[in-house]
C-alpha cells in the first residue's frame, strides 16, 4: 500500500530527519522541506524528494507530516507558506510538533473548513527512537482516521489514540512534565550523593533495577555522570514544555507545585545560557548554584 500515499515531511531537524528516513526506508514517496535546507538536503540520498518551499512539499501530497519547533511556526507553515491551500480535501495533516493543545485544535478547525483532517501525534524517545522506529506517538484525534494511518505510522514507532484532538499534545505535555521532574530529582541524588563522599557511577549502577529505573537514569544519568550532556534535548525545548503545561493546568484551576519548581530551575538555566543544553545539564545548573551559593 506505500505507492498509493505520497507524503511531506516539513521540519527535518534533530527528530523530523530521522523519522523521515524511516518513511523513505519502508517504501513511501516522500517531498521534504525544511527551512534550513542543509538539514534537509542529505535525505535525497535515502530517495528523498526536496522541495524549495513548504507549498512545494505539500502539493499532491496526502498525508504532510510536521515536526517544527513550536505552534507559531506550525501556524506559519500551514496557513501563511501556504501548505493548507496546496492540499486536497480528503488530505491529512500529522502534526508531531510540540506545541499548546488549544493551538492544536485551532488548527484542526481550520484544516476542517478546507476539508482537511488533522491528527496531533507529537512522539516521545527523542533521537534514539526516531532512528530505530522505536518512538512512542500520543495520537489526538478520529480514532478511524488514525487507524486508517497505520502503515504510516509503523514504521516510526508505537501509536496510541489518547482521545478528541488535543489530547495527543495533553499526553506529551504529561510526558515531559514527569521527564522534567524525574531530571531534576537524578540530578539533585546525584549531588547528594558526591556531596556525601559517594560516587555518581556507582550510585546509579548500584540502584539500576529498582524502583528508580528509567530510561532517564539510564541515558541521563550516565551524561550527568560524564558531565557530558550535549544538546540532544535542548533545555529551552523543555522550558517551552513546561511553560505549556503551567498554561493548561492554569486553565482548568489546577496546582503543579513540583512542575512550577522545576519550571522556575530550568528557566534559570535558559536565562543563563544554558538553552542550548541538554535539559540532563540541569545538572551543571544545580552545581553552579550550590558554588555561588557557598561563596
Amino acid at each position: 500500500m506505500s505507492s498509493t500515499r505520497n507524503l511531506a515531511f516539513l521540519g527535518t531537524g534533530l527528530m523530523g530527519g530521522p523519522m523521515a528516513r524511516r518513511l523513505l526506508g519502508a517504501g513511501f514517496a516522500l517531498t521534504v522541506w525544511n527551512r534550513d535546507a542543509s538539514k534537509a538536503a542529505p535525505l535525497s540520498a535515502d530517495g528523498a524528494r526536496i522541495a524549495g518551499n513548504a507549498s512545494e512539499a505539500a502539493k499532491g501530497a496526502n498525508i504532510v507530516f510536521t515536526m517544527l519547533s513550536d505552534g507559531n511556526a506550525v501556524e506559519d507553515v500551514l496557513f501563511n507558506q501556504g501548505v493548507a491551500a496546496a492540499l486536497a480535501a480528503g488530505a491529512v495533516v500529522i502534526d508531531c510538533s510540540s506545541i499548546a493543545p488549544k493551538a492544536a485544535r485551532d488548527h484542526a478547525q481550520r484544516l476542517a473548513e478546507r476539508g482537511i483532517r488533522h491528527i496531533d501525534a507529537p512522539v516521545s524517545g527523542g533521537v534514539v527512537g526516531a532512528a530505530a522506529g522505536t518512538l512512542a506517538i500520543m495520537a489526538g484525534g478520529e480514532g478511524a482516521v488514525i487507524a486508517e494511518l497505520a502503515e504510516v505510522f509503523s514504521p516510526l514507532g508505537r501509536v496510541t489514540h489518547v482521545g478528541p484532538t488535543g489530547t495527543g499534545q495533553l499526553a506529551k505535555l504529561g510526558n515531559q512534565q514527569i521527564v522534567a521532574v524525574t531530571i531534576g530529582a537524578v540530578a539533585e541524588a546525584m549531588m547528594l550523593m558526591e556531596a556525601g563522599g559517594g560516587s555518581r557511577e556507582a550510585f546509579r549502577n548500584a540502584i539500576r533495577g529498582g524502583f528508580a529505573e528509567s530510561r532517564i537514569l539510564d541515558l541521563h544519568g550516565q551524561r550527568m555522570v560524564d558531565h557530558n550532556f550535549g544538546t540532544g534535548g535542548p533545555s529551552k525545548l523543555q522550558l517551552k514544555d513546561l511553560n505549556n503545561i503551567l498554561a493548561v493546568a492554569e486553565s482548568l484551576s489546577l496546582a503543579l507545585p513540583l512542575t512550577e519548581t522545576v519550571r522556575a530551575e530550568f528557566a534559570e538555566f535558559v536565562a543563563g545560557g544554558g538553552g542550548d543544553v541538554d535539559h540532563s545539564g540541569i545538572l551543571q545548573h544545580f552545581e553552579d548554584k550550590h558554588s555561588r551559593a557557598k561563596r
